[in-house]
């Protein structure tokens, strides 16, 4: 397996120094970049493998695929949240805020080639606002749980290939 030096890029407002919240996921998958970005990316079908999602809208196109620009809405903990993507490089990187009710949220994905052909998958989440403090003080570790699930579905769903066609 190769080193993979994955980092995210944060816009001011959101780095992890400056929130109330941070949470970093990493892992190893078996599916190469092409696989893994193509369900990440299909975010009209989170709601099918990732249970910690619900409710996915696009709010300016039919979707289902996400895209620098889009705005969806879909629930997430429990919360309703408007999301917009920020940041969008094809099977590298992805991002996009959200916003809630007491929360202001930054998610970034970053995917790198291993040299036995799987993928390197990195996520990050910081968080501000009264609902982000409050759900992190009463349940720590319930974010990074969540996101741990998130990668390991995500790395089960790329084995099969990509999605199917939209």
């Amino acid at each position: 397996m190769a080193e993979q030096i994955l980092k995210i890029n944060w816009p001011s407002k959101y780095e992890p120094s400056r929130t109330a919240v941070h949470v970093r996921n990493e892992l190893a998958m078996e599916a190469g970049p092409e696989a893994v970005w193509a369900w990440l990316i299909r975010a009209a079908l989170w709601p099918t493998w990732y249970p910690n999602s619900a409710g996915v809208r696009f709010l300016d196109s039919g979707g289902p695929d996400l895209f620098l620009g889009a705005r969806f809405r879909w629930k997430t903990f429990g919360v309703g949240i408007e999301s917009v993507v920020q940041e969008f490089v094809p099977r590298e990187r992805i991002a996009w805020d959200g916003h809630g009710f007491g929360v202001d949220v930054y998610h970034a994905w970053a995917i790198g080639a291993l040299d036995d052909g799987g993928a390197e998958v990195l996520t990050e989440e910081t968080q501000n606002g009264w609902m982000a403090r409050a759900s992190n003080w009463l349940m720590p570790h319930r974010m990074h749980r969540g996101h741990q699930m998130w990668l390991e579905r995500l790395r089960e769903k790329a084995k099969s290939g990509p999605p199917p066609s939209a």
